[in-house]
């Protein structure tokens, strides 16, 4: 089905995201994007939102479909992290819609950065997989201030040929430490993500408070820089994997499952000692200019149609339980591929929050963390 949509979408000229079914194989209805043409000036006066997301993070003609639809346009901006995100808009910047992960979502309720949500127009939530909504609650309970956008995971990709399964799975995030792979590793360049690893490793909480576990974790970190010779990347890593330059790294799970796709020797695991389960989640800013239109794109965003598109053109774990079902079954994009579906059972598992005195002690050791 999912062939056909994006014929469909073409043939259409990016008009609207058409779903042309309704129902699954089972007969199950499914809450699509509407097709009704709006006038968002008449509707909610005003006809512009500015969106600011993620890079490379959205099938940019959703966008498009969006406007045709509503009559309307979308400003849409990127930045590269969390941090640049709200360091804007303490700047004054103004945005109708942003998608900030979870910490930063609890960072930003607490400072009254952010609008309550229009409940009566988010009816796309209600298809959404329980285990998201649930995770939205550690952050923002009962979805007052937001609606997730993806979700996903930290974990290892390894090169089979590589890397023993049993090792693997024997010593998780401890691999990282075993010589038998000295070199031959990519470390994600990220304190928090970092740290994290780290803190799972010595079978800590990620949200330590705990200077004696903090300071730990940095010496777990520096023998393991000291002996690994890791390679520290972001976003290079896809490649690096695709293209099997190292045996092993730490990766995202969207990016993974694009790996795993990519080159078949390349296997997936979240350690048994626990990881980073994270979600990113639509939200508006107090500040905002155009709140009804950017509710109203919220839950657009949310519907069956271009969750489905989105997820396709990005990779990452769709947040609606339909969407994610249709890209693991036989003929979808993802069947057989462990990255794309993120552990709900994971004991250790946990999401992260905001806390200044951890956030500060991290960043302060990270840089000493690579020092060669």
């Amino acid at each position: 089905m999912k062939h056909l949509q994006k014929i469909a979408k073409l043939a259409l000229g990016s008009a609207m995201i058409v779903s042309l079914s309704a129902c699954s194989s089972t007969g199950s209805a499914k809450s699509s994007a509407s097709t009704e043409t709006v006038d968002a000036k008449e509707q909610f006066g005003c006809n512009a939102i500015n969106v600011y997301n993620a890079g490379e993070y959205i099938d940019t003609d959703v966008l498009s479909a969006f406007e045709k639809q509503y009559n309307a346009r979308v400003n849409y901006d990127t930045f590269d992290s969390n941090e640049t995100m709200y360091t804007k808009l303490l700047g004054g910047s103004s945005y109708d819609v942003i998608v900030p992960s979870d910490y930063m979502i609890e960072r930003m309720i607490s400072e009254n950065m952010l609008q309550p949500l229009d409940q009566s127009q988010q009816t796309n939530v209600k298809d959404y997989d329980s285990a998201v909504l649930k995770m939205r609650d550690s952050y923002d309970e009962g979805g007052k201030y937001s609606v997730p956008y993806f979700w996903g995971s930290v974990g290892l990709v390894y090169n089979k040929k590589l890397v023993s399964e049993e090792d693997i799975q024997k010593e998780g995030w401890n691999i990282l430490k075993d010589t038998k792979y000295k070199g031959n590793i990519y470390y994600y360049d990220s304190q928090r993500d970092g740290f994290m690893v780290a803190f799972k490793a010595l079978g800590y909480s990620m949200n330590t408070e705990d200077e004696t576990e903090i300071q730990s974790a940095y010496k777990w970190l520096r023998d393991m820089n000291d002996t690994m010779e890791p390679a520290y990347v972001t976003d290079e890593v896809i490649d690096g994997m695709v293209n099997s330059q190292k045996a092993i790294a730490i990766m995202y799970s969207g990016d993974a499952a694009y790996v795993l796709n990519e080159n078949e020797d390349m296997a997936w695991i979240e350690p048994d000692q626990g990881t980073n389960i994270w979600s990113d989640s639509m939200v508006i800013p107090s500040n905002a200019s155009c709140s009804g239109l950017a509710n109203e794109f919220i839950n657009y965003m949310a519907s069956y149609d271009v969750q489905l598109a989105n997820t396709e053109a990005v990779g990452y774990t769709s947040v609606r339980s339909d969407v994610a079902e249709e890209m693991t079954a036989k003929d979808g994009d993802y069947y057989e591929n462990d990255a794309y579906t993120v552990r709900k059972d994971g004991s250790k598992d946990e999401v992260f929050h905001y806390n200044e005195k951890l956030t500060k002690a991290l960043s302060d050791l990270w840089n000493k963390v690579k020092v060669q």
